[in-house]
């Protein structure tokens, strides 16, 4: 019994290891419900974050799988989703630009949903609600957005 139970305890890990590694299993639904939450201040971070997204996105696209994407903005992240440069510091602006090409394209791209902008920090920030680009809707409360889809079955990523 000594001996059985370290040769069950592998089994049984790489058993899981190898869940970690596979896409996911094909269920009844080919609907994957993903809510991403940002808050990252640097505008470079931010687009690395949004690539990894898109590049998310079409991986589930190219396997079979229907992705379901919103993604919320929020804290140092708010100044990346409105259009007024003067808020954003001089070093960053190229870079916000980028972002700002990014979540365009993301909002018209096949699998996402929606782009959210949590109203509570706007005002901290000096950012008027009437500022938040287009493409991204201001809702009051992101952390009573993000409980209301995982409620709906979409899985939380803070990136």
């Amino acid at each position: 019994m000594k001996n059985a139970l370290p040769a069950l305890a592998v089994a049984g890990l790489l058993a899981l290891a190898g869940c970690a590694t596979n896409a996911p299993e094909a269920t009844a639904s080919k609907d994957v419900k993903m809510a991403f939450d940002f808050t990252d201040g640097n505008p470079k971070v931010l687009s690395a974050k949004l690539a990894n997204v898109d590049t998310t996105r079409k991986q589930l696209i190219d396997a079979g799988f229907t992705p379901h994407i919103v993604m919320t903005f929020r804290g140092d992240a708010s100044y990346f989703t409105q259009t007024d440069v003067n808020l954003v510091k001089e070093a960053d602006r190229a870079d916000a630009a980028k972002v700002h090409a990014q979540l365009k394209a993301l909002k018209a791209a096949p699998g996402v949903e929606s782009l959210e902008q949590c109203t509570l920090p706007l005002a901290g920030r000096k950012i008027s609600k009437d500022a938040v680009m287009s493409e991204v809707k201001v809702v009051p409360n992101g952390w009573i957005a993000l409980t209301q889809y995982q409620q709906r079955g979409y899985g939380y990523i803070a990136p």
